[in-house]
């Protein structure tokens, strides 16, 4: 597996997987997370892929999983106010969102986050529907530690925070 920042050719593929994403988590018991909004919008990853945020796993030369990642200090704003918790480091991190596979290739979420977290620096945040029990398992098994929760804007439901750092 490789990865590469998205290029607009990407974009059916993309949003092919997104789908994909949303209707497994509908099956296996998320159908909150992205599927009431239709989340992400196409122009949202537009945007990313636009501002080189949006990266895709190429596995057997087809496009098998896609993500966003930006590394910075306070680079996600909804991150500021962390309720039932607290942040680890206050340092620079990087950010993993909108993570999906098309089903088909195993091992992709290890992959990306092992790869998000080399570019960061060794210091890594991400959050997760409290809905998703399969991002709430896999995540402390990679060596993130459960933070606090955070509110996202584009729905209600709130966001179990994580995050890993070698700098503590």
């Amino acid at each position: 597996m490789t990865i590469r920042k998205a290029v607009p050719a990407d974009l059916p593929v993309i949003m092919e997987i997104y789908s994909f994403a949303r209707a497994f988590m509908k099956e296996n018991g998320n159908p909150n997370q992205w599927g009431p909004t239709n989340w992400p919008p196409e122009e949202l990853i537009r945007k990313d892929i636009r501002d080189g945020h949006c990266y895709v796993v190429v596995s057997g030369g087809k496009i098998a999983g896609v993500f966003f990642f930006i590394a910075g200090k306070d680079i996600e704003p909804v991150y500021n106010v962390i309720e039932d918790g607290r942040w680890l480091d206050s340092s620079p991190y990087g950010v993993v969102h909108r993570i999906a596979s098309n089903g088909k290739v195993r091992g992709i979420l290890k992959f990306c986050i092992d790869w998000a977290y080399e570019q960061s620096g060794h210091h890594l945040r991400i959050d997760t529907h409290p809905d998703n029990a399969k991002m709430r398992h896999i995540l402390p098994s990679l060596g993130f530690c459960r933070c606090g929760i955070i509110h996202v804007e584009e729905d209600p439901y709130p966001r179990i925070a994580f995050e890993k750092s070698d700098i503590i």
